[in-house]
């Protein structure tokens, strides 16, 4: 093999494919990226789970393939000089010259490195931005436990035109519902995806849209030249929707930005996982954290009360992760009680809103 590729693409795309890479291989191939050479050049990496290729426009003076250490590869490609980058194969090296810098890396049998998946059938696609703000705004409900992988999924259900996400670690519930381009209008799925894989897509995305595949246990993702492939897990989940709706007897309505940024001022004086307190009245909330040894912070914003005075408490995190999820100006809470969950979202106009968000309260002592 030997190939001639700019710098900044093929650190780029090594950079993307590497970062499925195991920090614990089973098996050492399983630690490398797979080059392979013909009228471009595709990068692959697969860890039984994931698998990950990128393809990137290249001079190929002779097609080949080659198995190179992935992390290695990784830490070489993004410190090279700014010059294009030749890598010839020779006998069992491949050696990367880059201007007057060159190394000489010691390659696995192609041979043994795993068959990657085939990509399953599409079955729709969506603008990259509104499937990355999904994910962005469902992901940090997932459980990072992996003693119970359900909780460390996203669940999507898709139904013609409309998708919906949500994920929960028990403490919390995030949806997100959108509309997208089905391939076919009666299409009807339901997979538990990983989260932290959706959050890698999502990251990765430079625009267009973003193909999702499903089948046979395994989903897909494709976008500009690069394609993820995951194992589902499980499909067991709760019956989110179901406690997502209530009669709330009460309602705050507050502008997202300058209740976030009181929020994290007076979380600094919060010691690690007690509660911030919320205490509404009308026309402003007291946001309260603090009093042990450390200290305490107090401090007042405006908001629009609907409802009884009622004071609430959460783990401050749990509750700035719904907020920032809102992609408006206003944030509402429903509440119900001191010891219930409240429901933060978008406010909402004549439609339901897309992004539902529940977090239990803490109880105050």
């Amino acid at each position: 093999m030997k190939i001639r590729v700019n710098r900044d693409v093929l650190a780029e795309a090594v950079a993307w494919a590497a970062r499925v890479l195991p920090s614990r291989p089973v098996v050492p191939v399983l630690s490398g990226l797979l080059l392979e050479a013909g009228e471009e050049l595709t990068l692959s990496a697969f860890d039984y789970d994931v698998s990950a290729r990128a393809a990137i426009d290249a001079d190929v003076a002779e097609e080949g393939s080659v198995l190179i250490p992935g992390r290695l590869l990784a830490e070489i490609s993004r410190s090279l000089p700014a010059d294009d980058v030749e890598i010839v194969t020779e006998g069992p090296e491949a050696v990367l010259t880059c201007g007057s810098a060159e190394f000489g890396l010691v390659t696995m049998p192609v041979e043994d490195f795993p068959t990657l998946p085939a990509m399953p059938p599409v079955v729709g696609a969506v603008g990259g931005g509104v499937f990355a703000s999904a994910v962005g705004q469902v992901a940090p409900a997932a459980s990072r436990d992996d003693t119970l992988p359900m909780l460390t999924g996203i669940r999507v259900d898709i139904d013609g035109e409309s998708v919906a996400m949500a994920a929960t670690d028990r403490y919390r519930i995030a949806a997100r519902d959108f509309t997208w381009r089905p391939a076919a209008p009666d299409v009807s799925v339901s997979a538990m995806v990983p989260a932290r894989v959706l959050v890698e897509v999502a990251k990765s995305l430079r625009g267009g849209e973003v193909a999702v595949a499903m089948g046979d246990g395994v989903a897909g993702f494709e976008s500009v030249g690069r394609s993820t492939t995951v194992r589902l897990l499980d499909e067991q989940f709760i019956d989110y929707r179901a406690r997502l709706t209530s009669d709330w007897s009460i309602r705050a309505d507050l502008a997202v930005g300058p209740f976030v940024n009181a929020i994290k001022r007076v979380a600094l004086v919060a010691e690690r996982n007690t509660a911030i307190r919320l205490s509404f009245t009308q026309g402003q909330v007291l946001i309260q954290a603090g009093g042990g040894d450390v200290g305490r912070g107090t401090e007042v914003v405006p908001c629009e009360l609907r409802g009884d005075d009622i004071q609430i408490a959460f783990q401050s995190q749990f509750l700035l992760d719904g907020l920032v999820g809102i992609e408006g100006e206003l944030a509402r809470l429903n509440m119900e009680s001191p010891t219930r969950p409240a429901l933060i979202q978008d406010v909402p106009g004549d439609a339901q809103p897309a992004f539902r968000y529940l977090v239990m309260s803490l109880r105050q002592t």
